[in-house]
């Protein structure tokens, strides 16, 4: 590079060199190249809740979001860094890539039975090309993962053709922009609810030099040959040149963001290091920094370096924190390439030595990167498991509204106060705290904010799944609210509450089956029994519930599982039979786990939770009112209602739902619709509903979350969430004491000081029904009370926001 004047052949006309061209007088325009690099490693598949057996195959193929951008993905490398087990009749062949197409498939295997663990240990390496592009890039990545089945077949050979010929389901996530200069995430594979599976995994991704190369001319070289041509092809010369200081810049921007890519892989690479203790040996690296020692990337100007880089180097946290002056070369030599005047005076050796110097590094530190994390692979998906769950919680919040609330029941009287239940003061004050119709106030409340989530940017560098990310507008919003006035303790500024922990972890059994435990072995082991029941709803399925199980177990895999089946086909009787036969299904299943666990060294705790849907709730509420229970209320822990009629049917503002009730009643004489409805005794202190909620049941578990949900038309809002009803404020009959003494029983319970803490949650899941259409489930409430069932994301959502409920 020349400095000064610089003429065509034979010419008289001054090129200006405000901006300095990466070529000189005959020589060619020199570009560089560059690639990202995405490296997936597999680690394990395990079968939550796959519905068939036989042989399966993960197959994933890579893309640019923008269809601008059409170069794909392209399998670079695969590591088998432990090698399957190839004696056994589960995997046969193995892993294969497909040029054609360019994805990469896993060996097949087989898959037997629930909660099976398949170890795959690979991983794989996409390259996709960047030379054509601004750099960094402007489009976001998408990772696609299709999850291929075939039978299991007699004939081997056809098997091949037949597992590519039957994809069964299909999960995309999304690398943003920002994350293409620097990642390193687990993130988990859950394909469909159809094909609930958990596939760990973590995604690693950089930018690496790919070469340089030689553009076409797009002048013609007539222009140097005769001098007068010069003259007449003028405009044309300086398309060159303006393709030449366009060029130029390019380049900066690319040492730029090799420079930011190197500094977060570093930084990444050191942060992993001190997370599982194991030192890095980076002597070769700080030893051949070469050239870009004196490059910082705090110094590059425009906004690349706002992605929040810390700087890993002296020289580096030193330029950080002085200030600049000009364009001149600082003491500790660095020079600031945001400057014109740095970039008018740097050479093409300069610029070549700096790009080639740093992309040396960043392939060295990839590699050392690869070769760590083969080392310590174990260590290391833990801790990005954590983190990603902690990550979850701030991101996921884009749906949820957290509000504190003072449960109402100080403004209640006992029952046996009539004067204050008849006071029309005592009643203006309780209408003044409640809406006049608070299903249709938290259904408006909903709906703005999900106009605020549609004006919303999501501009981060999280892996993206495209299960929520894909249409935000159509995830549900959760409102939170957390009673104020239920004491809870609290470790962590990020959650609103905490692992409850029992005060005295002693266990004292009042039954057969406890009393196996010894009092060493209760000392020495630190095991916990942890219990989930499920129960379903009127006429349904012990599957129903399946979804919340799957979230359940992924956030506590050690948890024992009942999906009751007690009552499959007998929920019309009455609710005292169902109790019984529920109660005596889970102290059953719970000796069992005893038993076992006693013969295996004992165990320390027992931590026994419920999930109930619709009716469920109040079968399971029954249940432990029976006195095979009993031993076993000391050890409540969680209790999930989902849409559970709690202070049963009265007034239930749908009417044609009580129109259908009235004809389950008069036509099937279903017993339990007549406890429901508050028609099974003409005496309304004899009815089940009264003498139930008399009963203690909500006050023995150490944390309650009543869900809820205003678009739910077949069970009462106030019901679902036990609260005030506004036209029992004004009823001042007989019913309208008895509802109030009804719910002063139970808000009294949930909220009656203890020696246990409690957490109170209630969370209104507002569920997009757009797709629906306007349909009779629509219009009578069917369908938000069925998308409980049929939607797990609002599970998702609520429950790795809260994971300390639900371990």
């Amino acid at each position: 590079m020349f400095r000064g004047q610089r003429f065509l052949n034979g010419g008289h006309h001054k090129i200006p060199h405000t901006k300095r061209l990466l070529y000189a007088k005959g020589e060619p325009l020199v570009m560089f190249e560059t690639v990202q690099e995405i490296a997936i490693y597999i680690h394990r598949f395990h079968n939550l809740d796959l519905f068939q057996q036989g042989w399966y195959q993960i197959k994933i193929t890579m893309r640019w979001e923008d269809g601008r951008y059409t170069s794909p993905g392209t399998p670079a490398r695969v590591v088998q860094y432990e090698a399957p087990d190839l004696g056994s009749d589960d995997i046969i062949g193995i892993w294969r890539i497909d040029d054609k197409e360019n994805s990469f498939s896993t060996q097949p295997f087989r898959i037997k039975y629930a909660r099976q663990d398949v170890i795959l240990s690979v991983m794989i390496s996409f390259n996709i090309p960047l030379r054509k592009f601004e750099v960094p890039a402007t489009s976001a990545v998408i990772l696609k993962f299709e999850l291929l089945h075939a039978s299991i077949l007699e004939n081997e050979y056809d098997f091949q053709a037949s597992l590519e010929a039957l994809p069964a389901a299909v999960h995309e996530f999304r690398i943003p922009p920002k994350g293409l200069l620097g990642l390193h995430s687990y993130f988990p594979v859950h394909f469909d609810t159809f094909h609930a599976v958990l596939v760990d995994l973590s995604v690693h991704v950089t930018l690496l030099k790919a070469g340089a190369y030689t553009p076409p001319k797009k002048v013609s070289s007539d222009i140097h040959r005769v001098g007068d041509a010069a003259h007449e092809n003028c405009d044309k010369s300086n398309q060159v040149l303006d393709q030449g200081v366009c060029e130029d810049s390019k380049h900066i921007s690319l040492l730029k963001a090799l420079l930011i890519a190197r500094d977060i892989l570093l930084e990444e690479l050191q942060k992993l290091s001190k997370a599982i203790d194991q030192k890095v040996d980076l002597t070769d690296y700080v030893s051949n920094m070469g050239e870009s020692k004196l490059i910082s990337p705090y110094l590059l100007g425009d906004n690349m370096a706002s992605i929040g880089i810390s700087d890993v180097t002296m020289g580096m946290r030193r330029v950080a924190s002085e200030p600049w002056n000009s364009f001149k070369q600082k003491p500790n030599g660095i020079f600031d390439f945001g400057s014109d005047e740095v970039q008018q005076s740097l050479t093409k050796e300069n610029l070549l030595s700096a790009f080639h110097s740093t992309s040396n590094q960043l392939s060295f530190l990839w590699n050392v990167f690869l070769k760590f994390h083969r080392a310590n692979k174990t260590k290391i998906l833990e801790f990005l498991r954590d983190a990603w769950a902690i990550d979850r919680r701030a991101e996921w919040s884009i749906w949820m509204v957290y509000s504190k609330v003072h449960m109402p029941h100080q403004f209640l009287r006992s029952g046996n106060d009539s004067s204050s239940q008849h006071s029309t003061r005592g009643r203006v004050s309780i209408a003044k705290k409640i809406n006049d119709d608070p299903a249709e106030t938290a259904q408006a409340r909903a709906e703005l904010h999900r106009r605020s989530i549609a004006q919303m940017r999501i501009n981060n560098r999280s892996v993206q799944d495209m299960h929520i990310f894909g249409d935000p507008l159509h995830v549900p919003v959760l409102i939170v609210e957390r009673a104020a006035n239920a004491p809870f303790r609290t470790t962590s500024g990020n959650s609103f509450f905490s692992s409850m922990e029992l005060r005295d972890t002693r266990i004292e059994p009042n039954i057969m089956a406890v009393n196996k435990l010894s009092a060493a072995g209760t000392h020495r082991n630190g095991r916990v029994l942890r219990a989930v029941v499920f129960v379903h709803g009127f006429q349904g399925h012990h599957l129903d519930l399946r979804l919340v199980r799957n979230q359940w177990l992924l956030i506590d895999p050690g948890a024992e599982f009942l999906m009751s089946k007690a009552n499959e086909e007998k929920t019309s009787g009455d609710f005292r039979e169902m109790g019984s036969r529920l109660a005596e299904e889970v102290t059953s299943f719970l000796k069992k786990k005893i038993d076992r666990m006693s013969r295996s060294g004992g165990f320390r705790n027992i931590k026994l939770s419920f999930v109930g849907h619709s009716i469920g709730n109040v079968i399971i509420r029954t249940a432990l009112t029976e006195s095979v229970m009993e031993p076993y209320l000391r050890y409540l822990h969680t209790y999930l209602s989902m849409s559970g009629p709690h202070l049963g049917y009265l007034y239930c503002s749908n009417s044609l739902f009580n129109s259908g009730l009235w004809l389950l009643k008069k036509l099937k004489g279903s017993q339990c619709i007549h406890q429901l409805t508050f028609s099974d005794d003409s005496d309304l202190q004899n009815t089940f509903f009264y003498r139930l909620c008399k009963r203690k049941t909500f006050e023995y578990f150490r944390n309650i979350i009543l869900l809820s949900s205003p678009q739910d038309g077949y069970v009462p809002y106030h019901s679902a969430r036990i609260e005030l009803c506004q036209a029992s404020l004004w009823d001042y009959s007989k019913k309208g004491k008895i509802f109030m003494e009804m719910l002063h029983n139970c808000l009294d319970q949930i909220s009656s000081p203890s020696s246990e803490r409690r957490a109170v949650i209630r969370c209104d899941v507002n569920f997009d029904t757009s797709s629906h259409g306007r349909n009779l489930n629509t219009f009578i409430g069917r369908a938000a009370h069925i998308e409980f069932l049929e939607t797990d994301i609002f599970a998702r959502l609520l429950m790795w926001s809260f994971p300390e409920l639900f371990r």
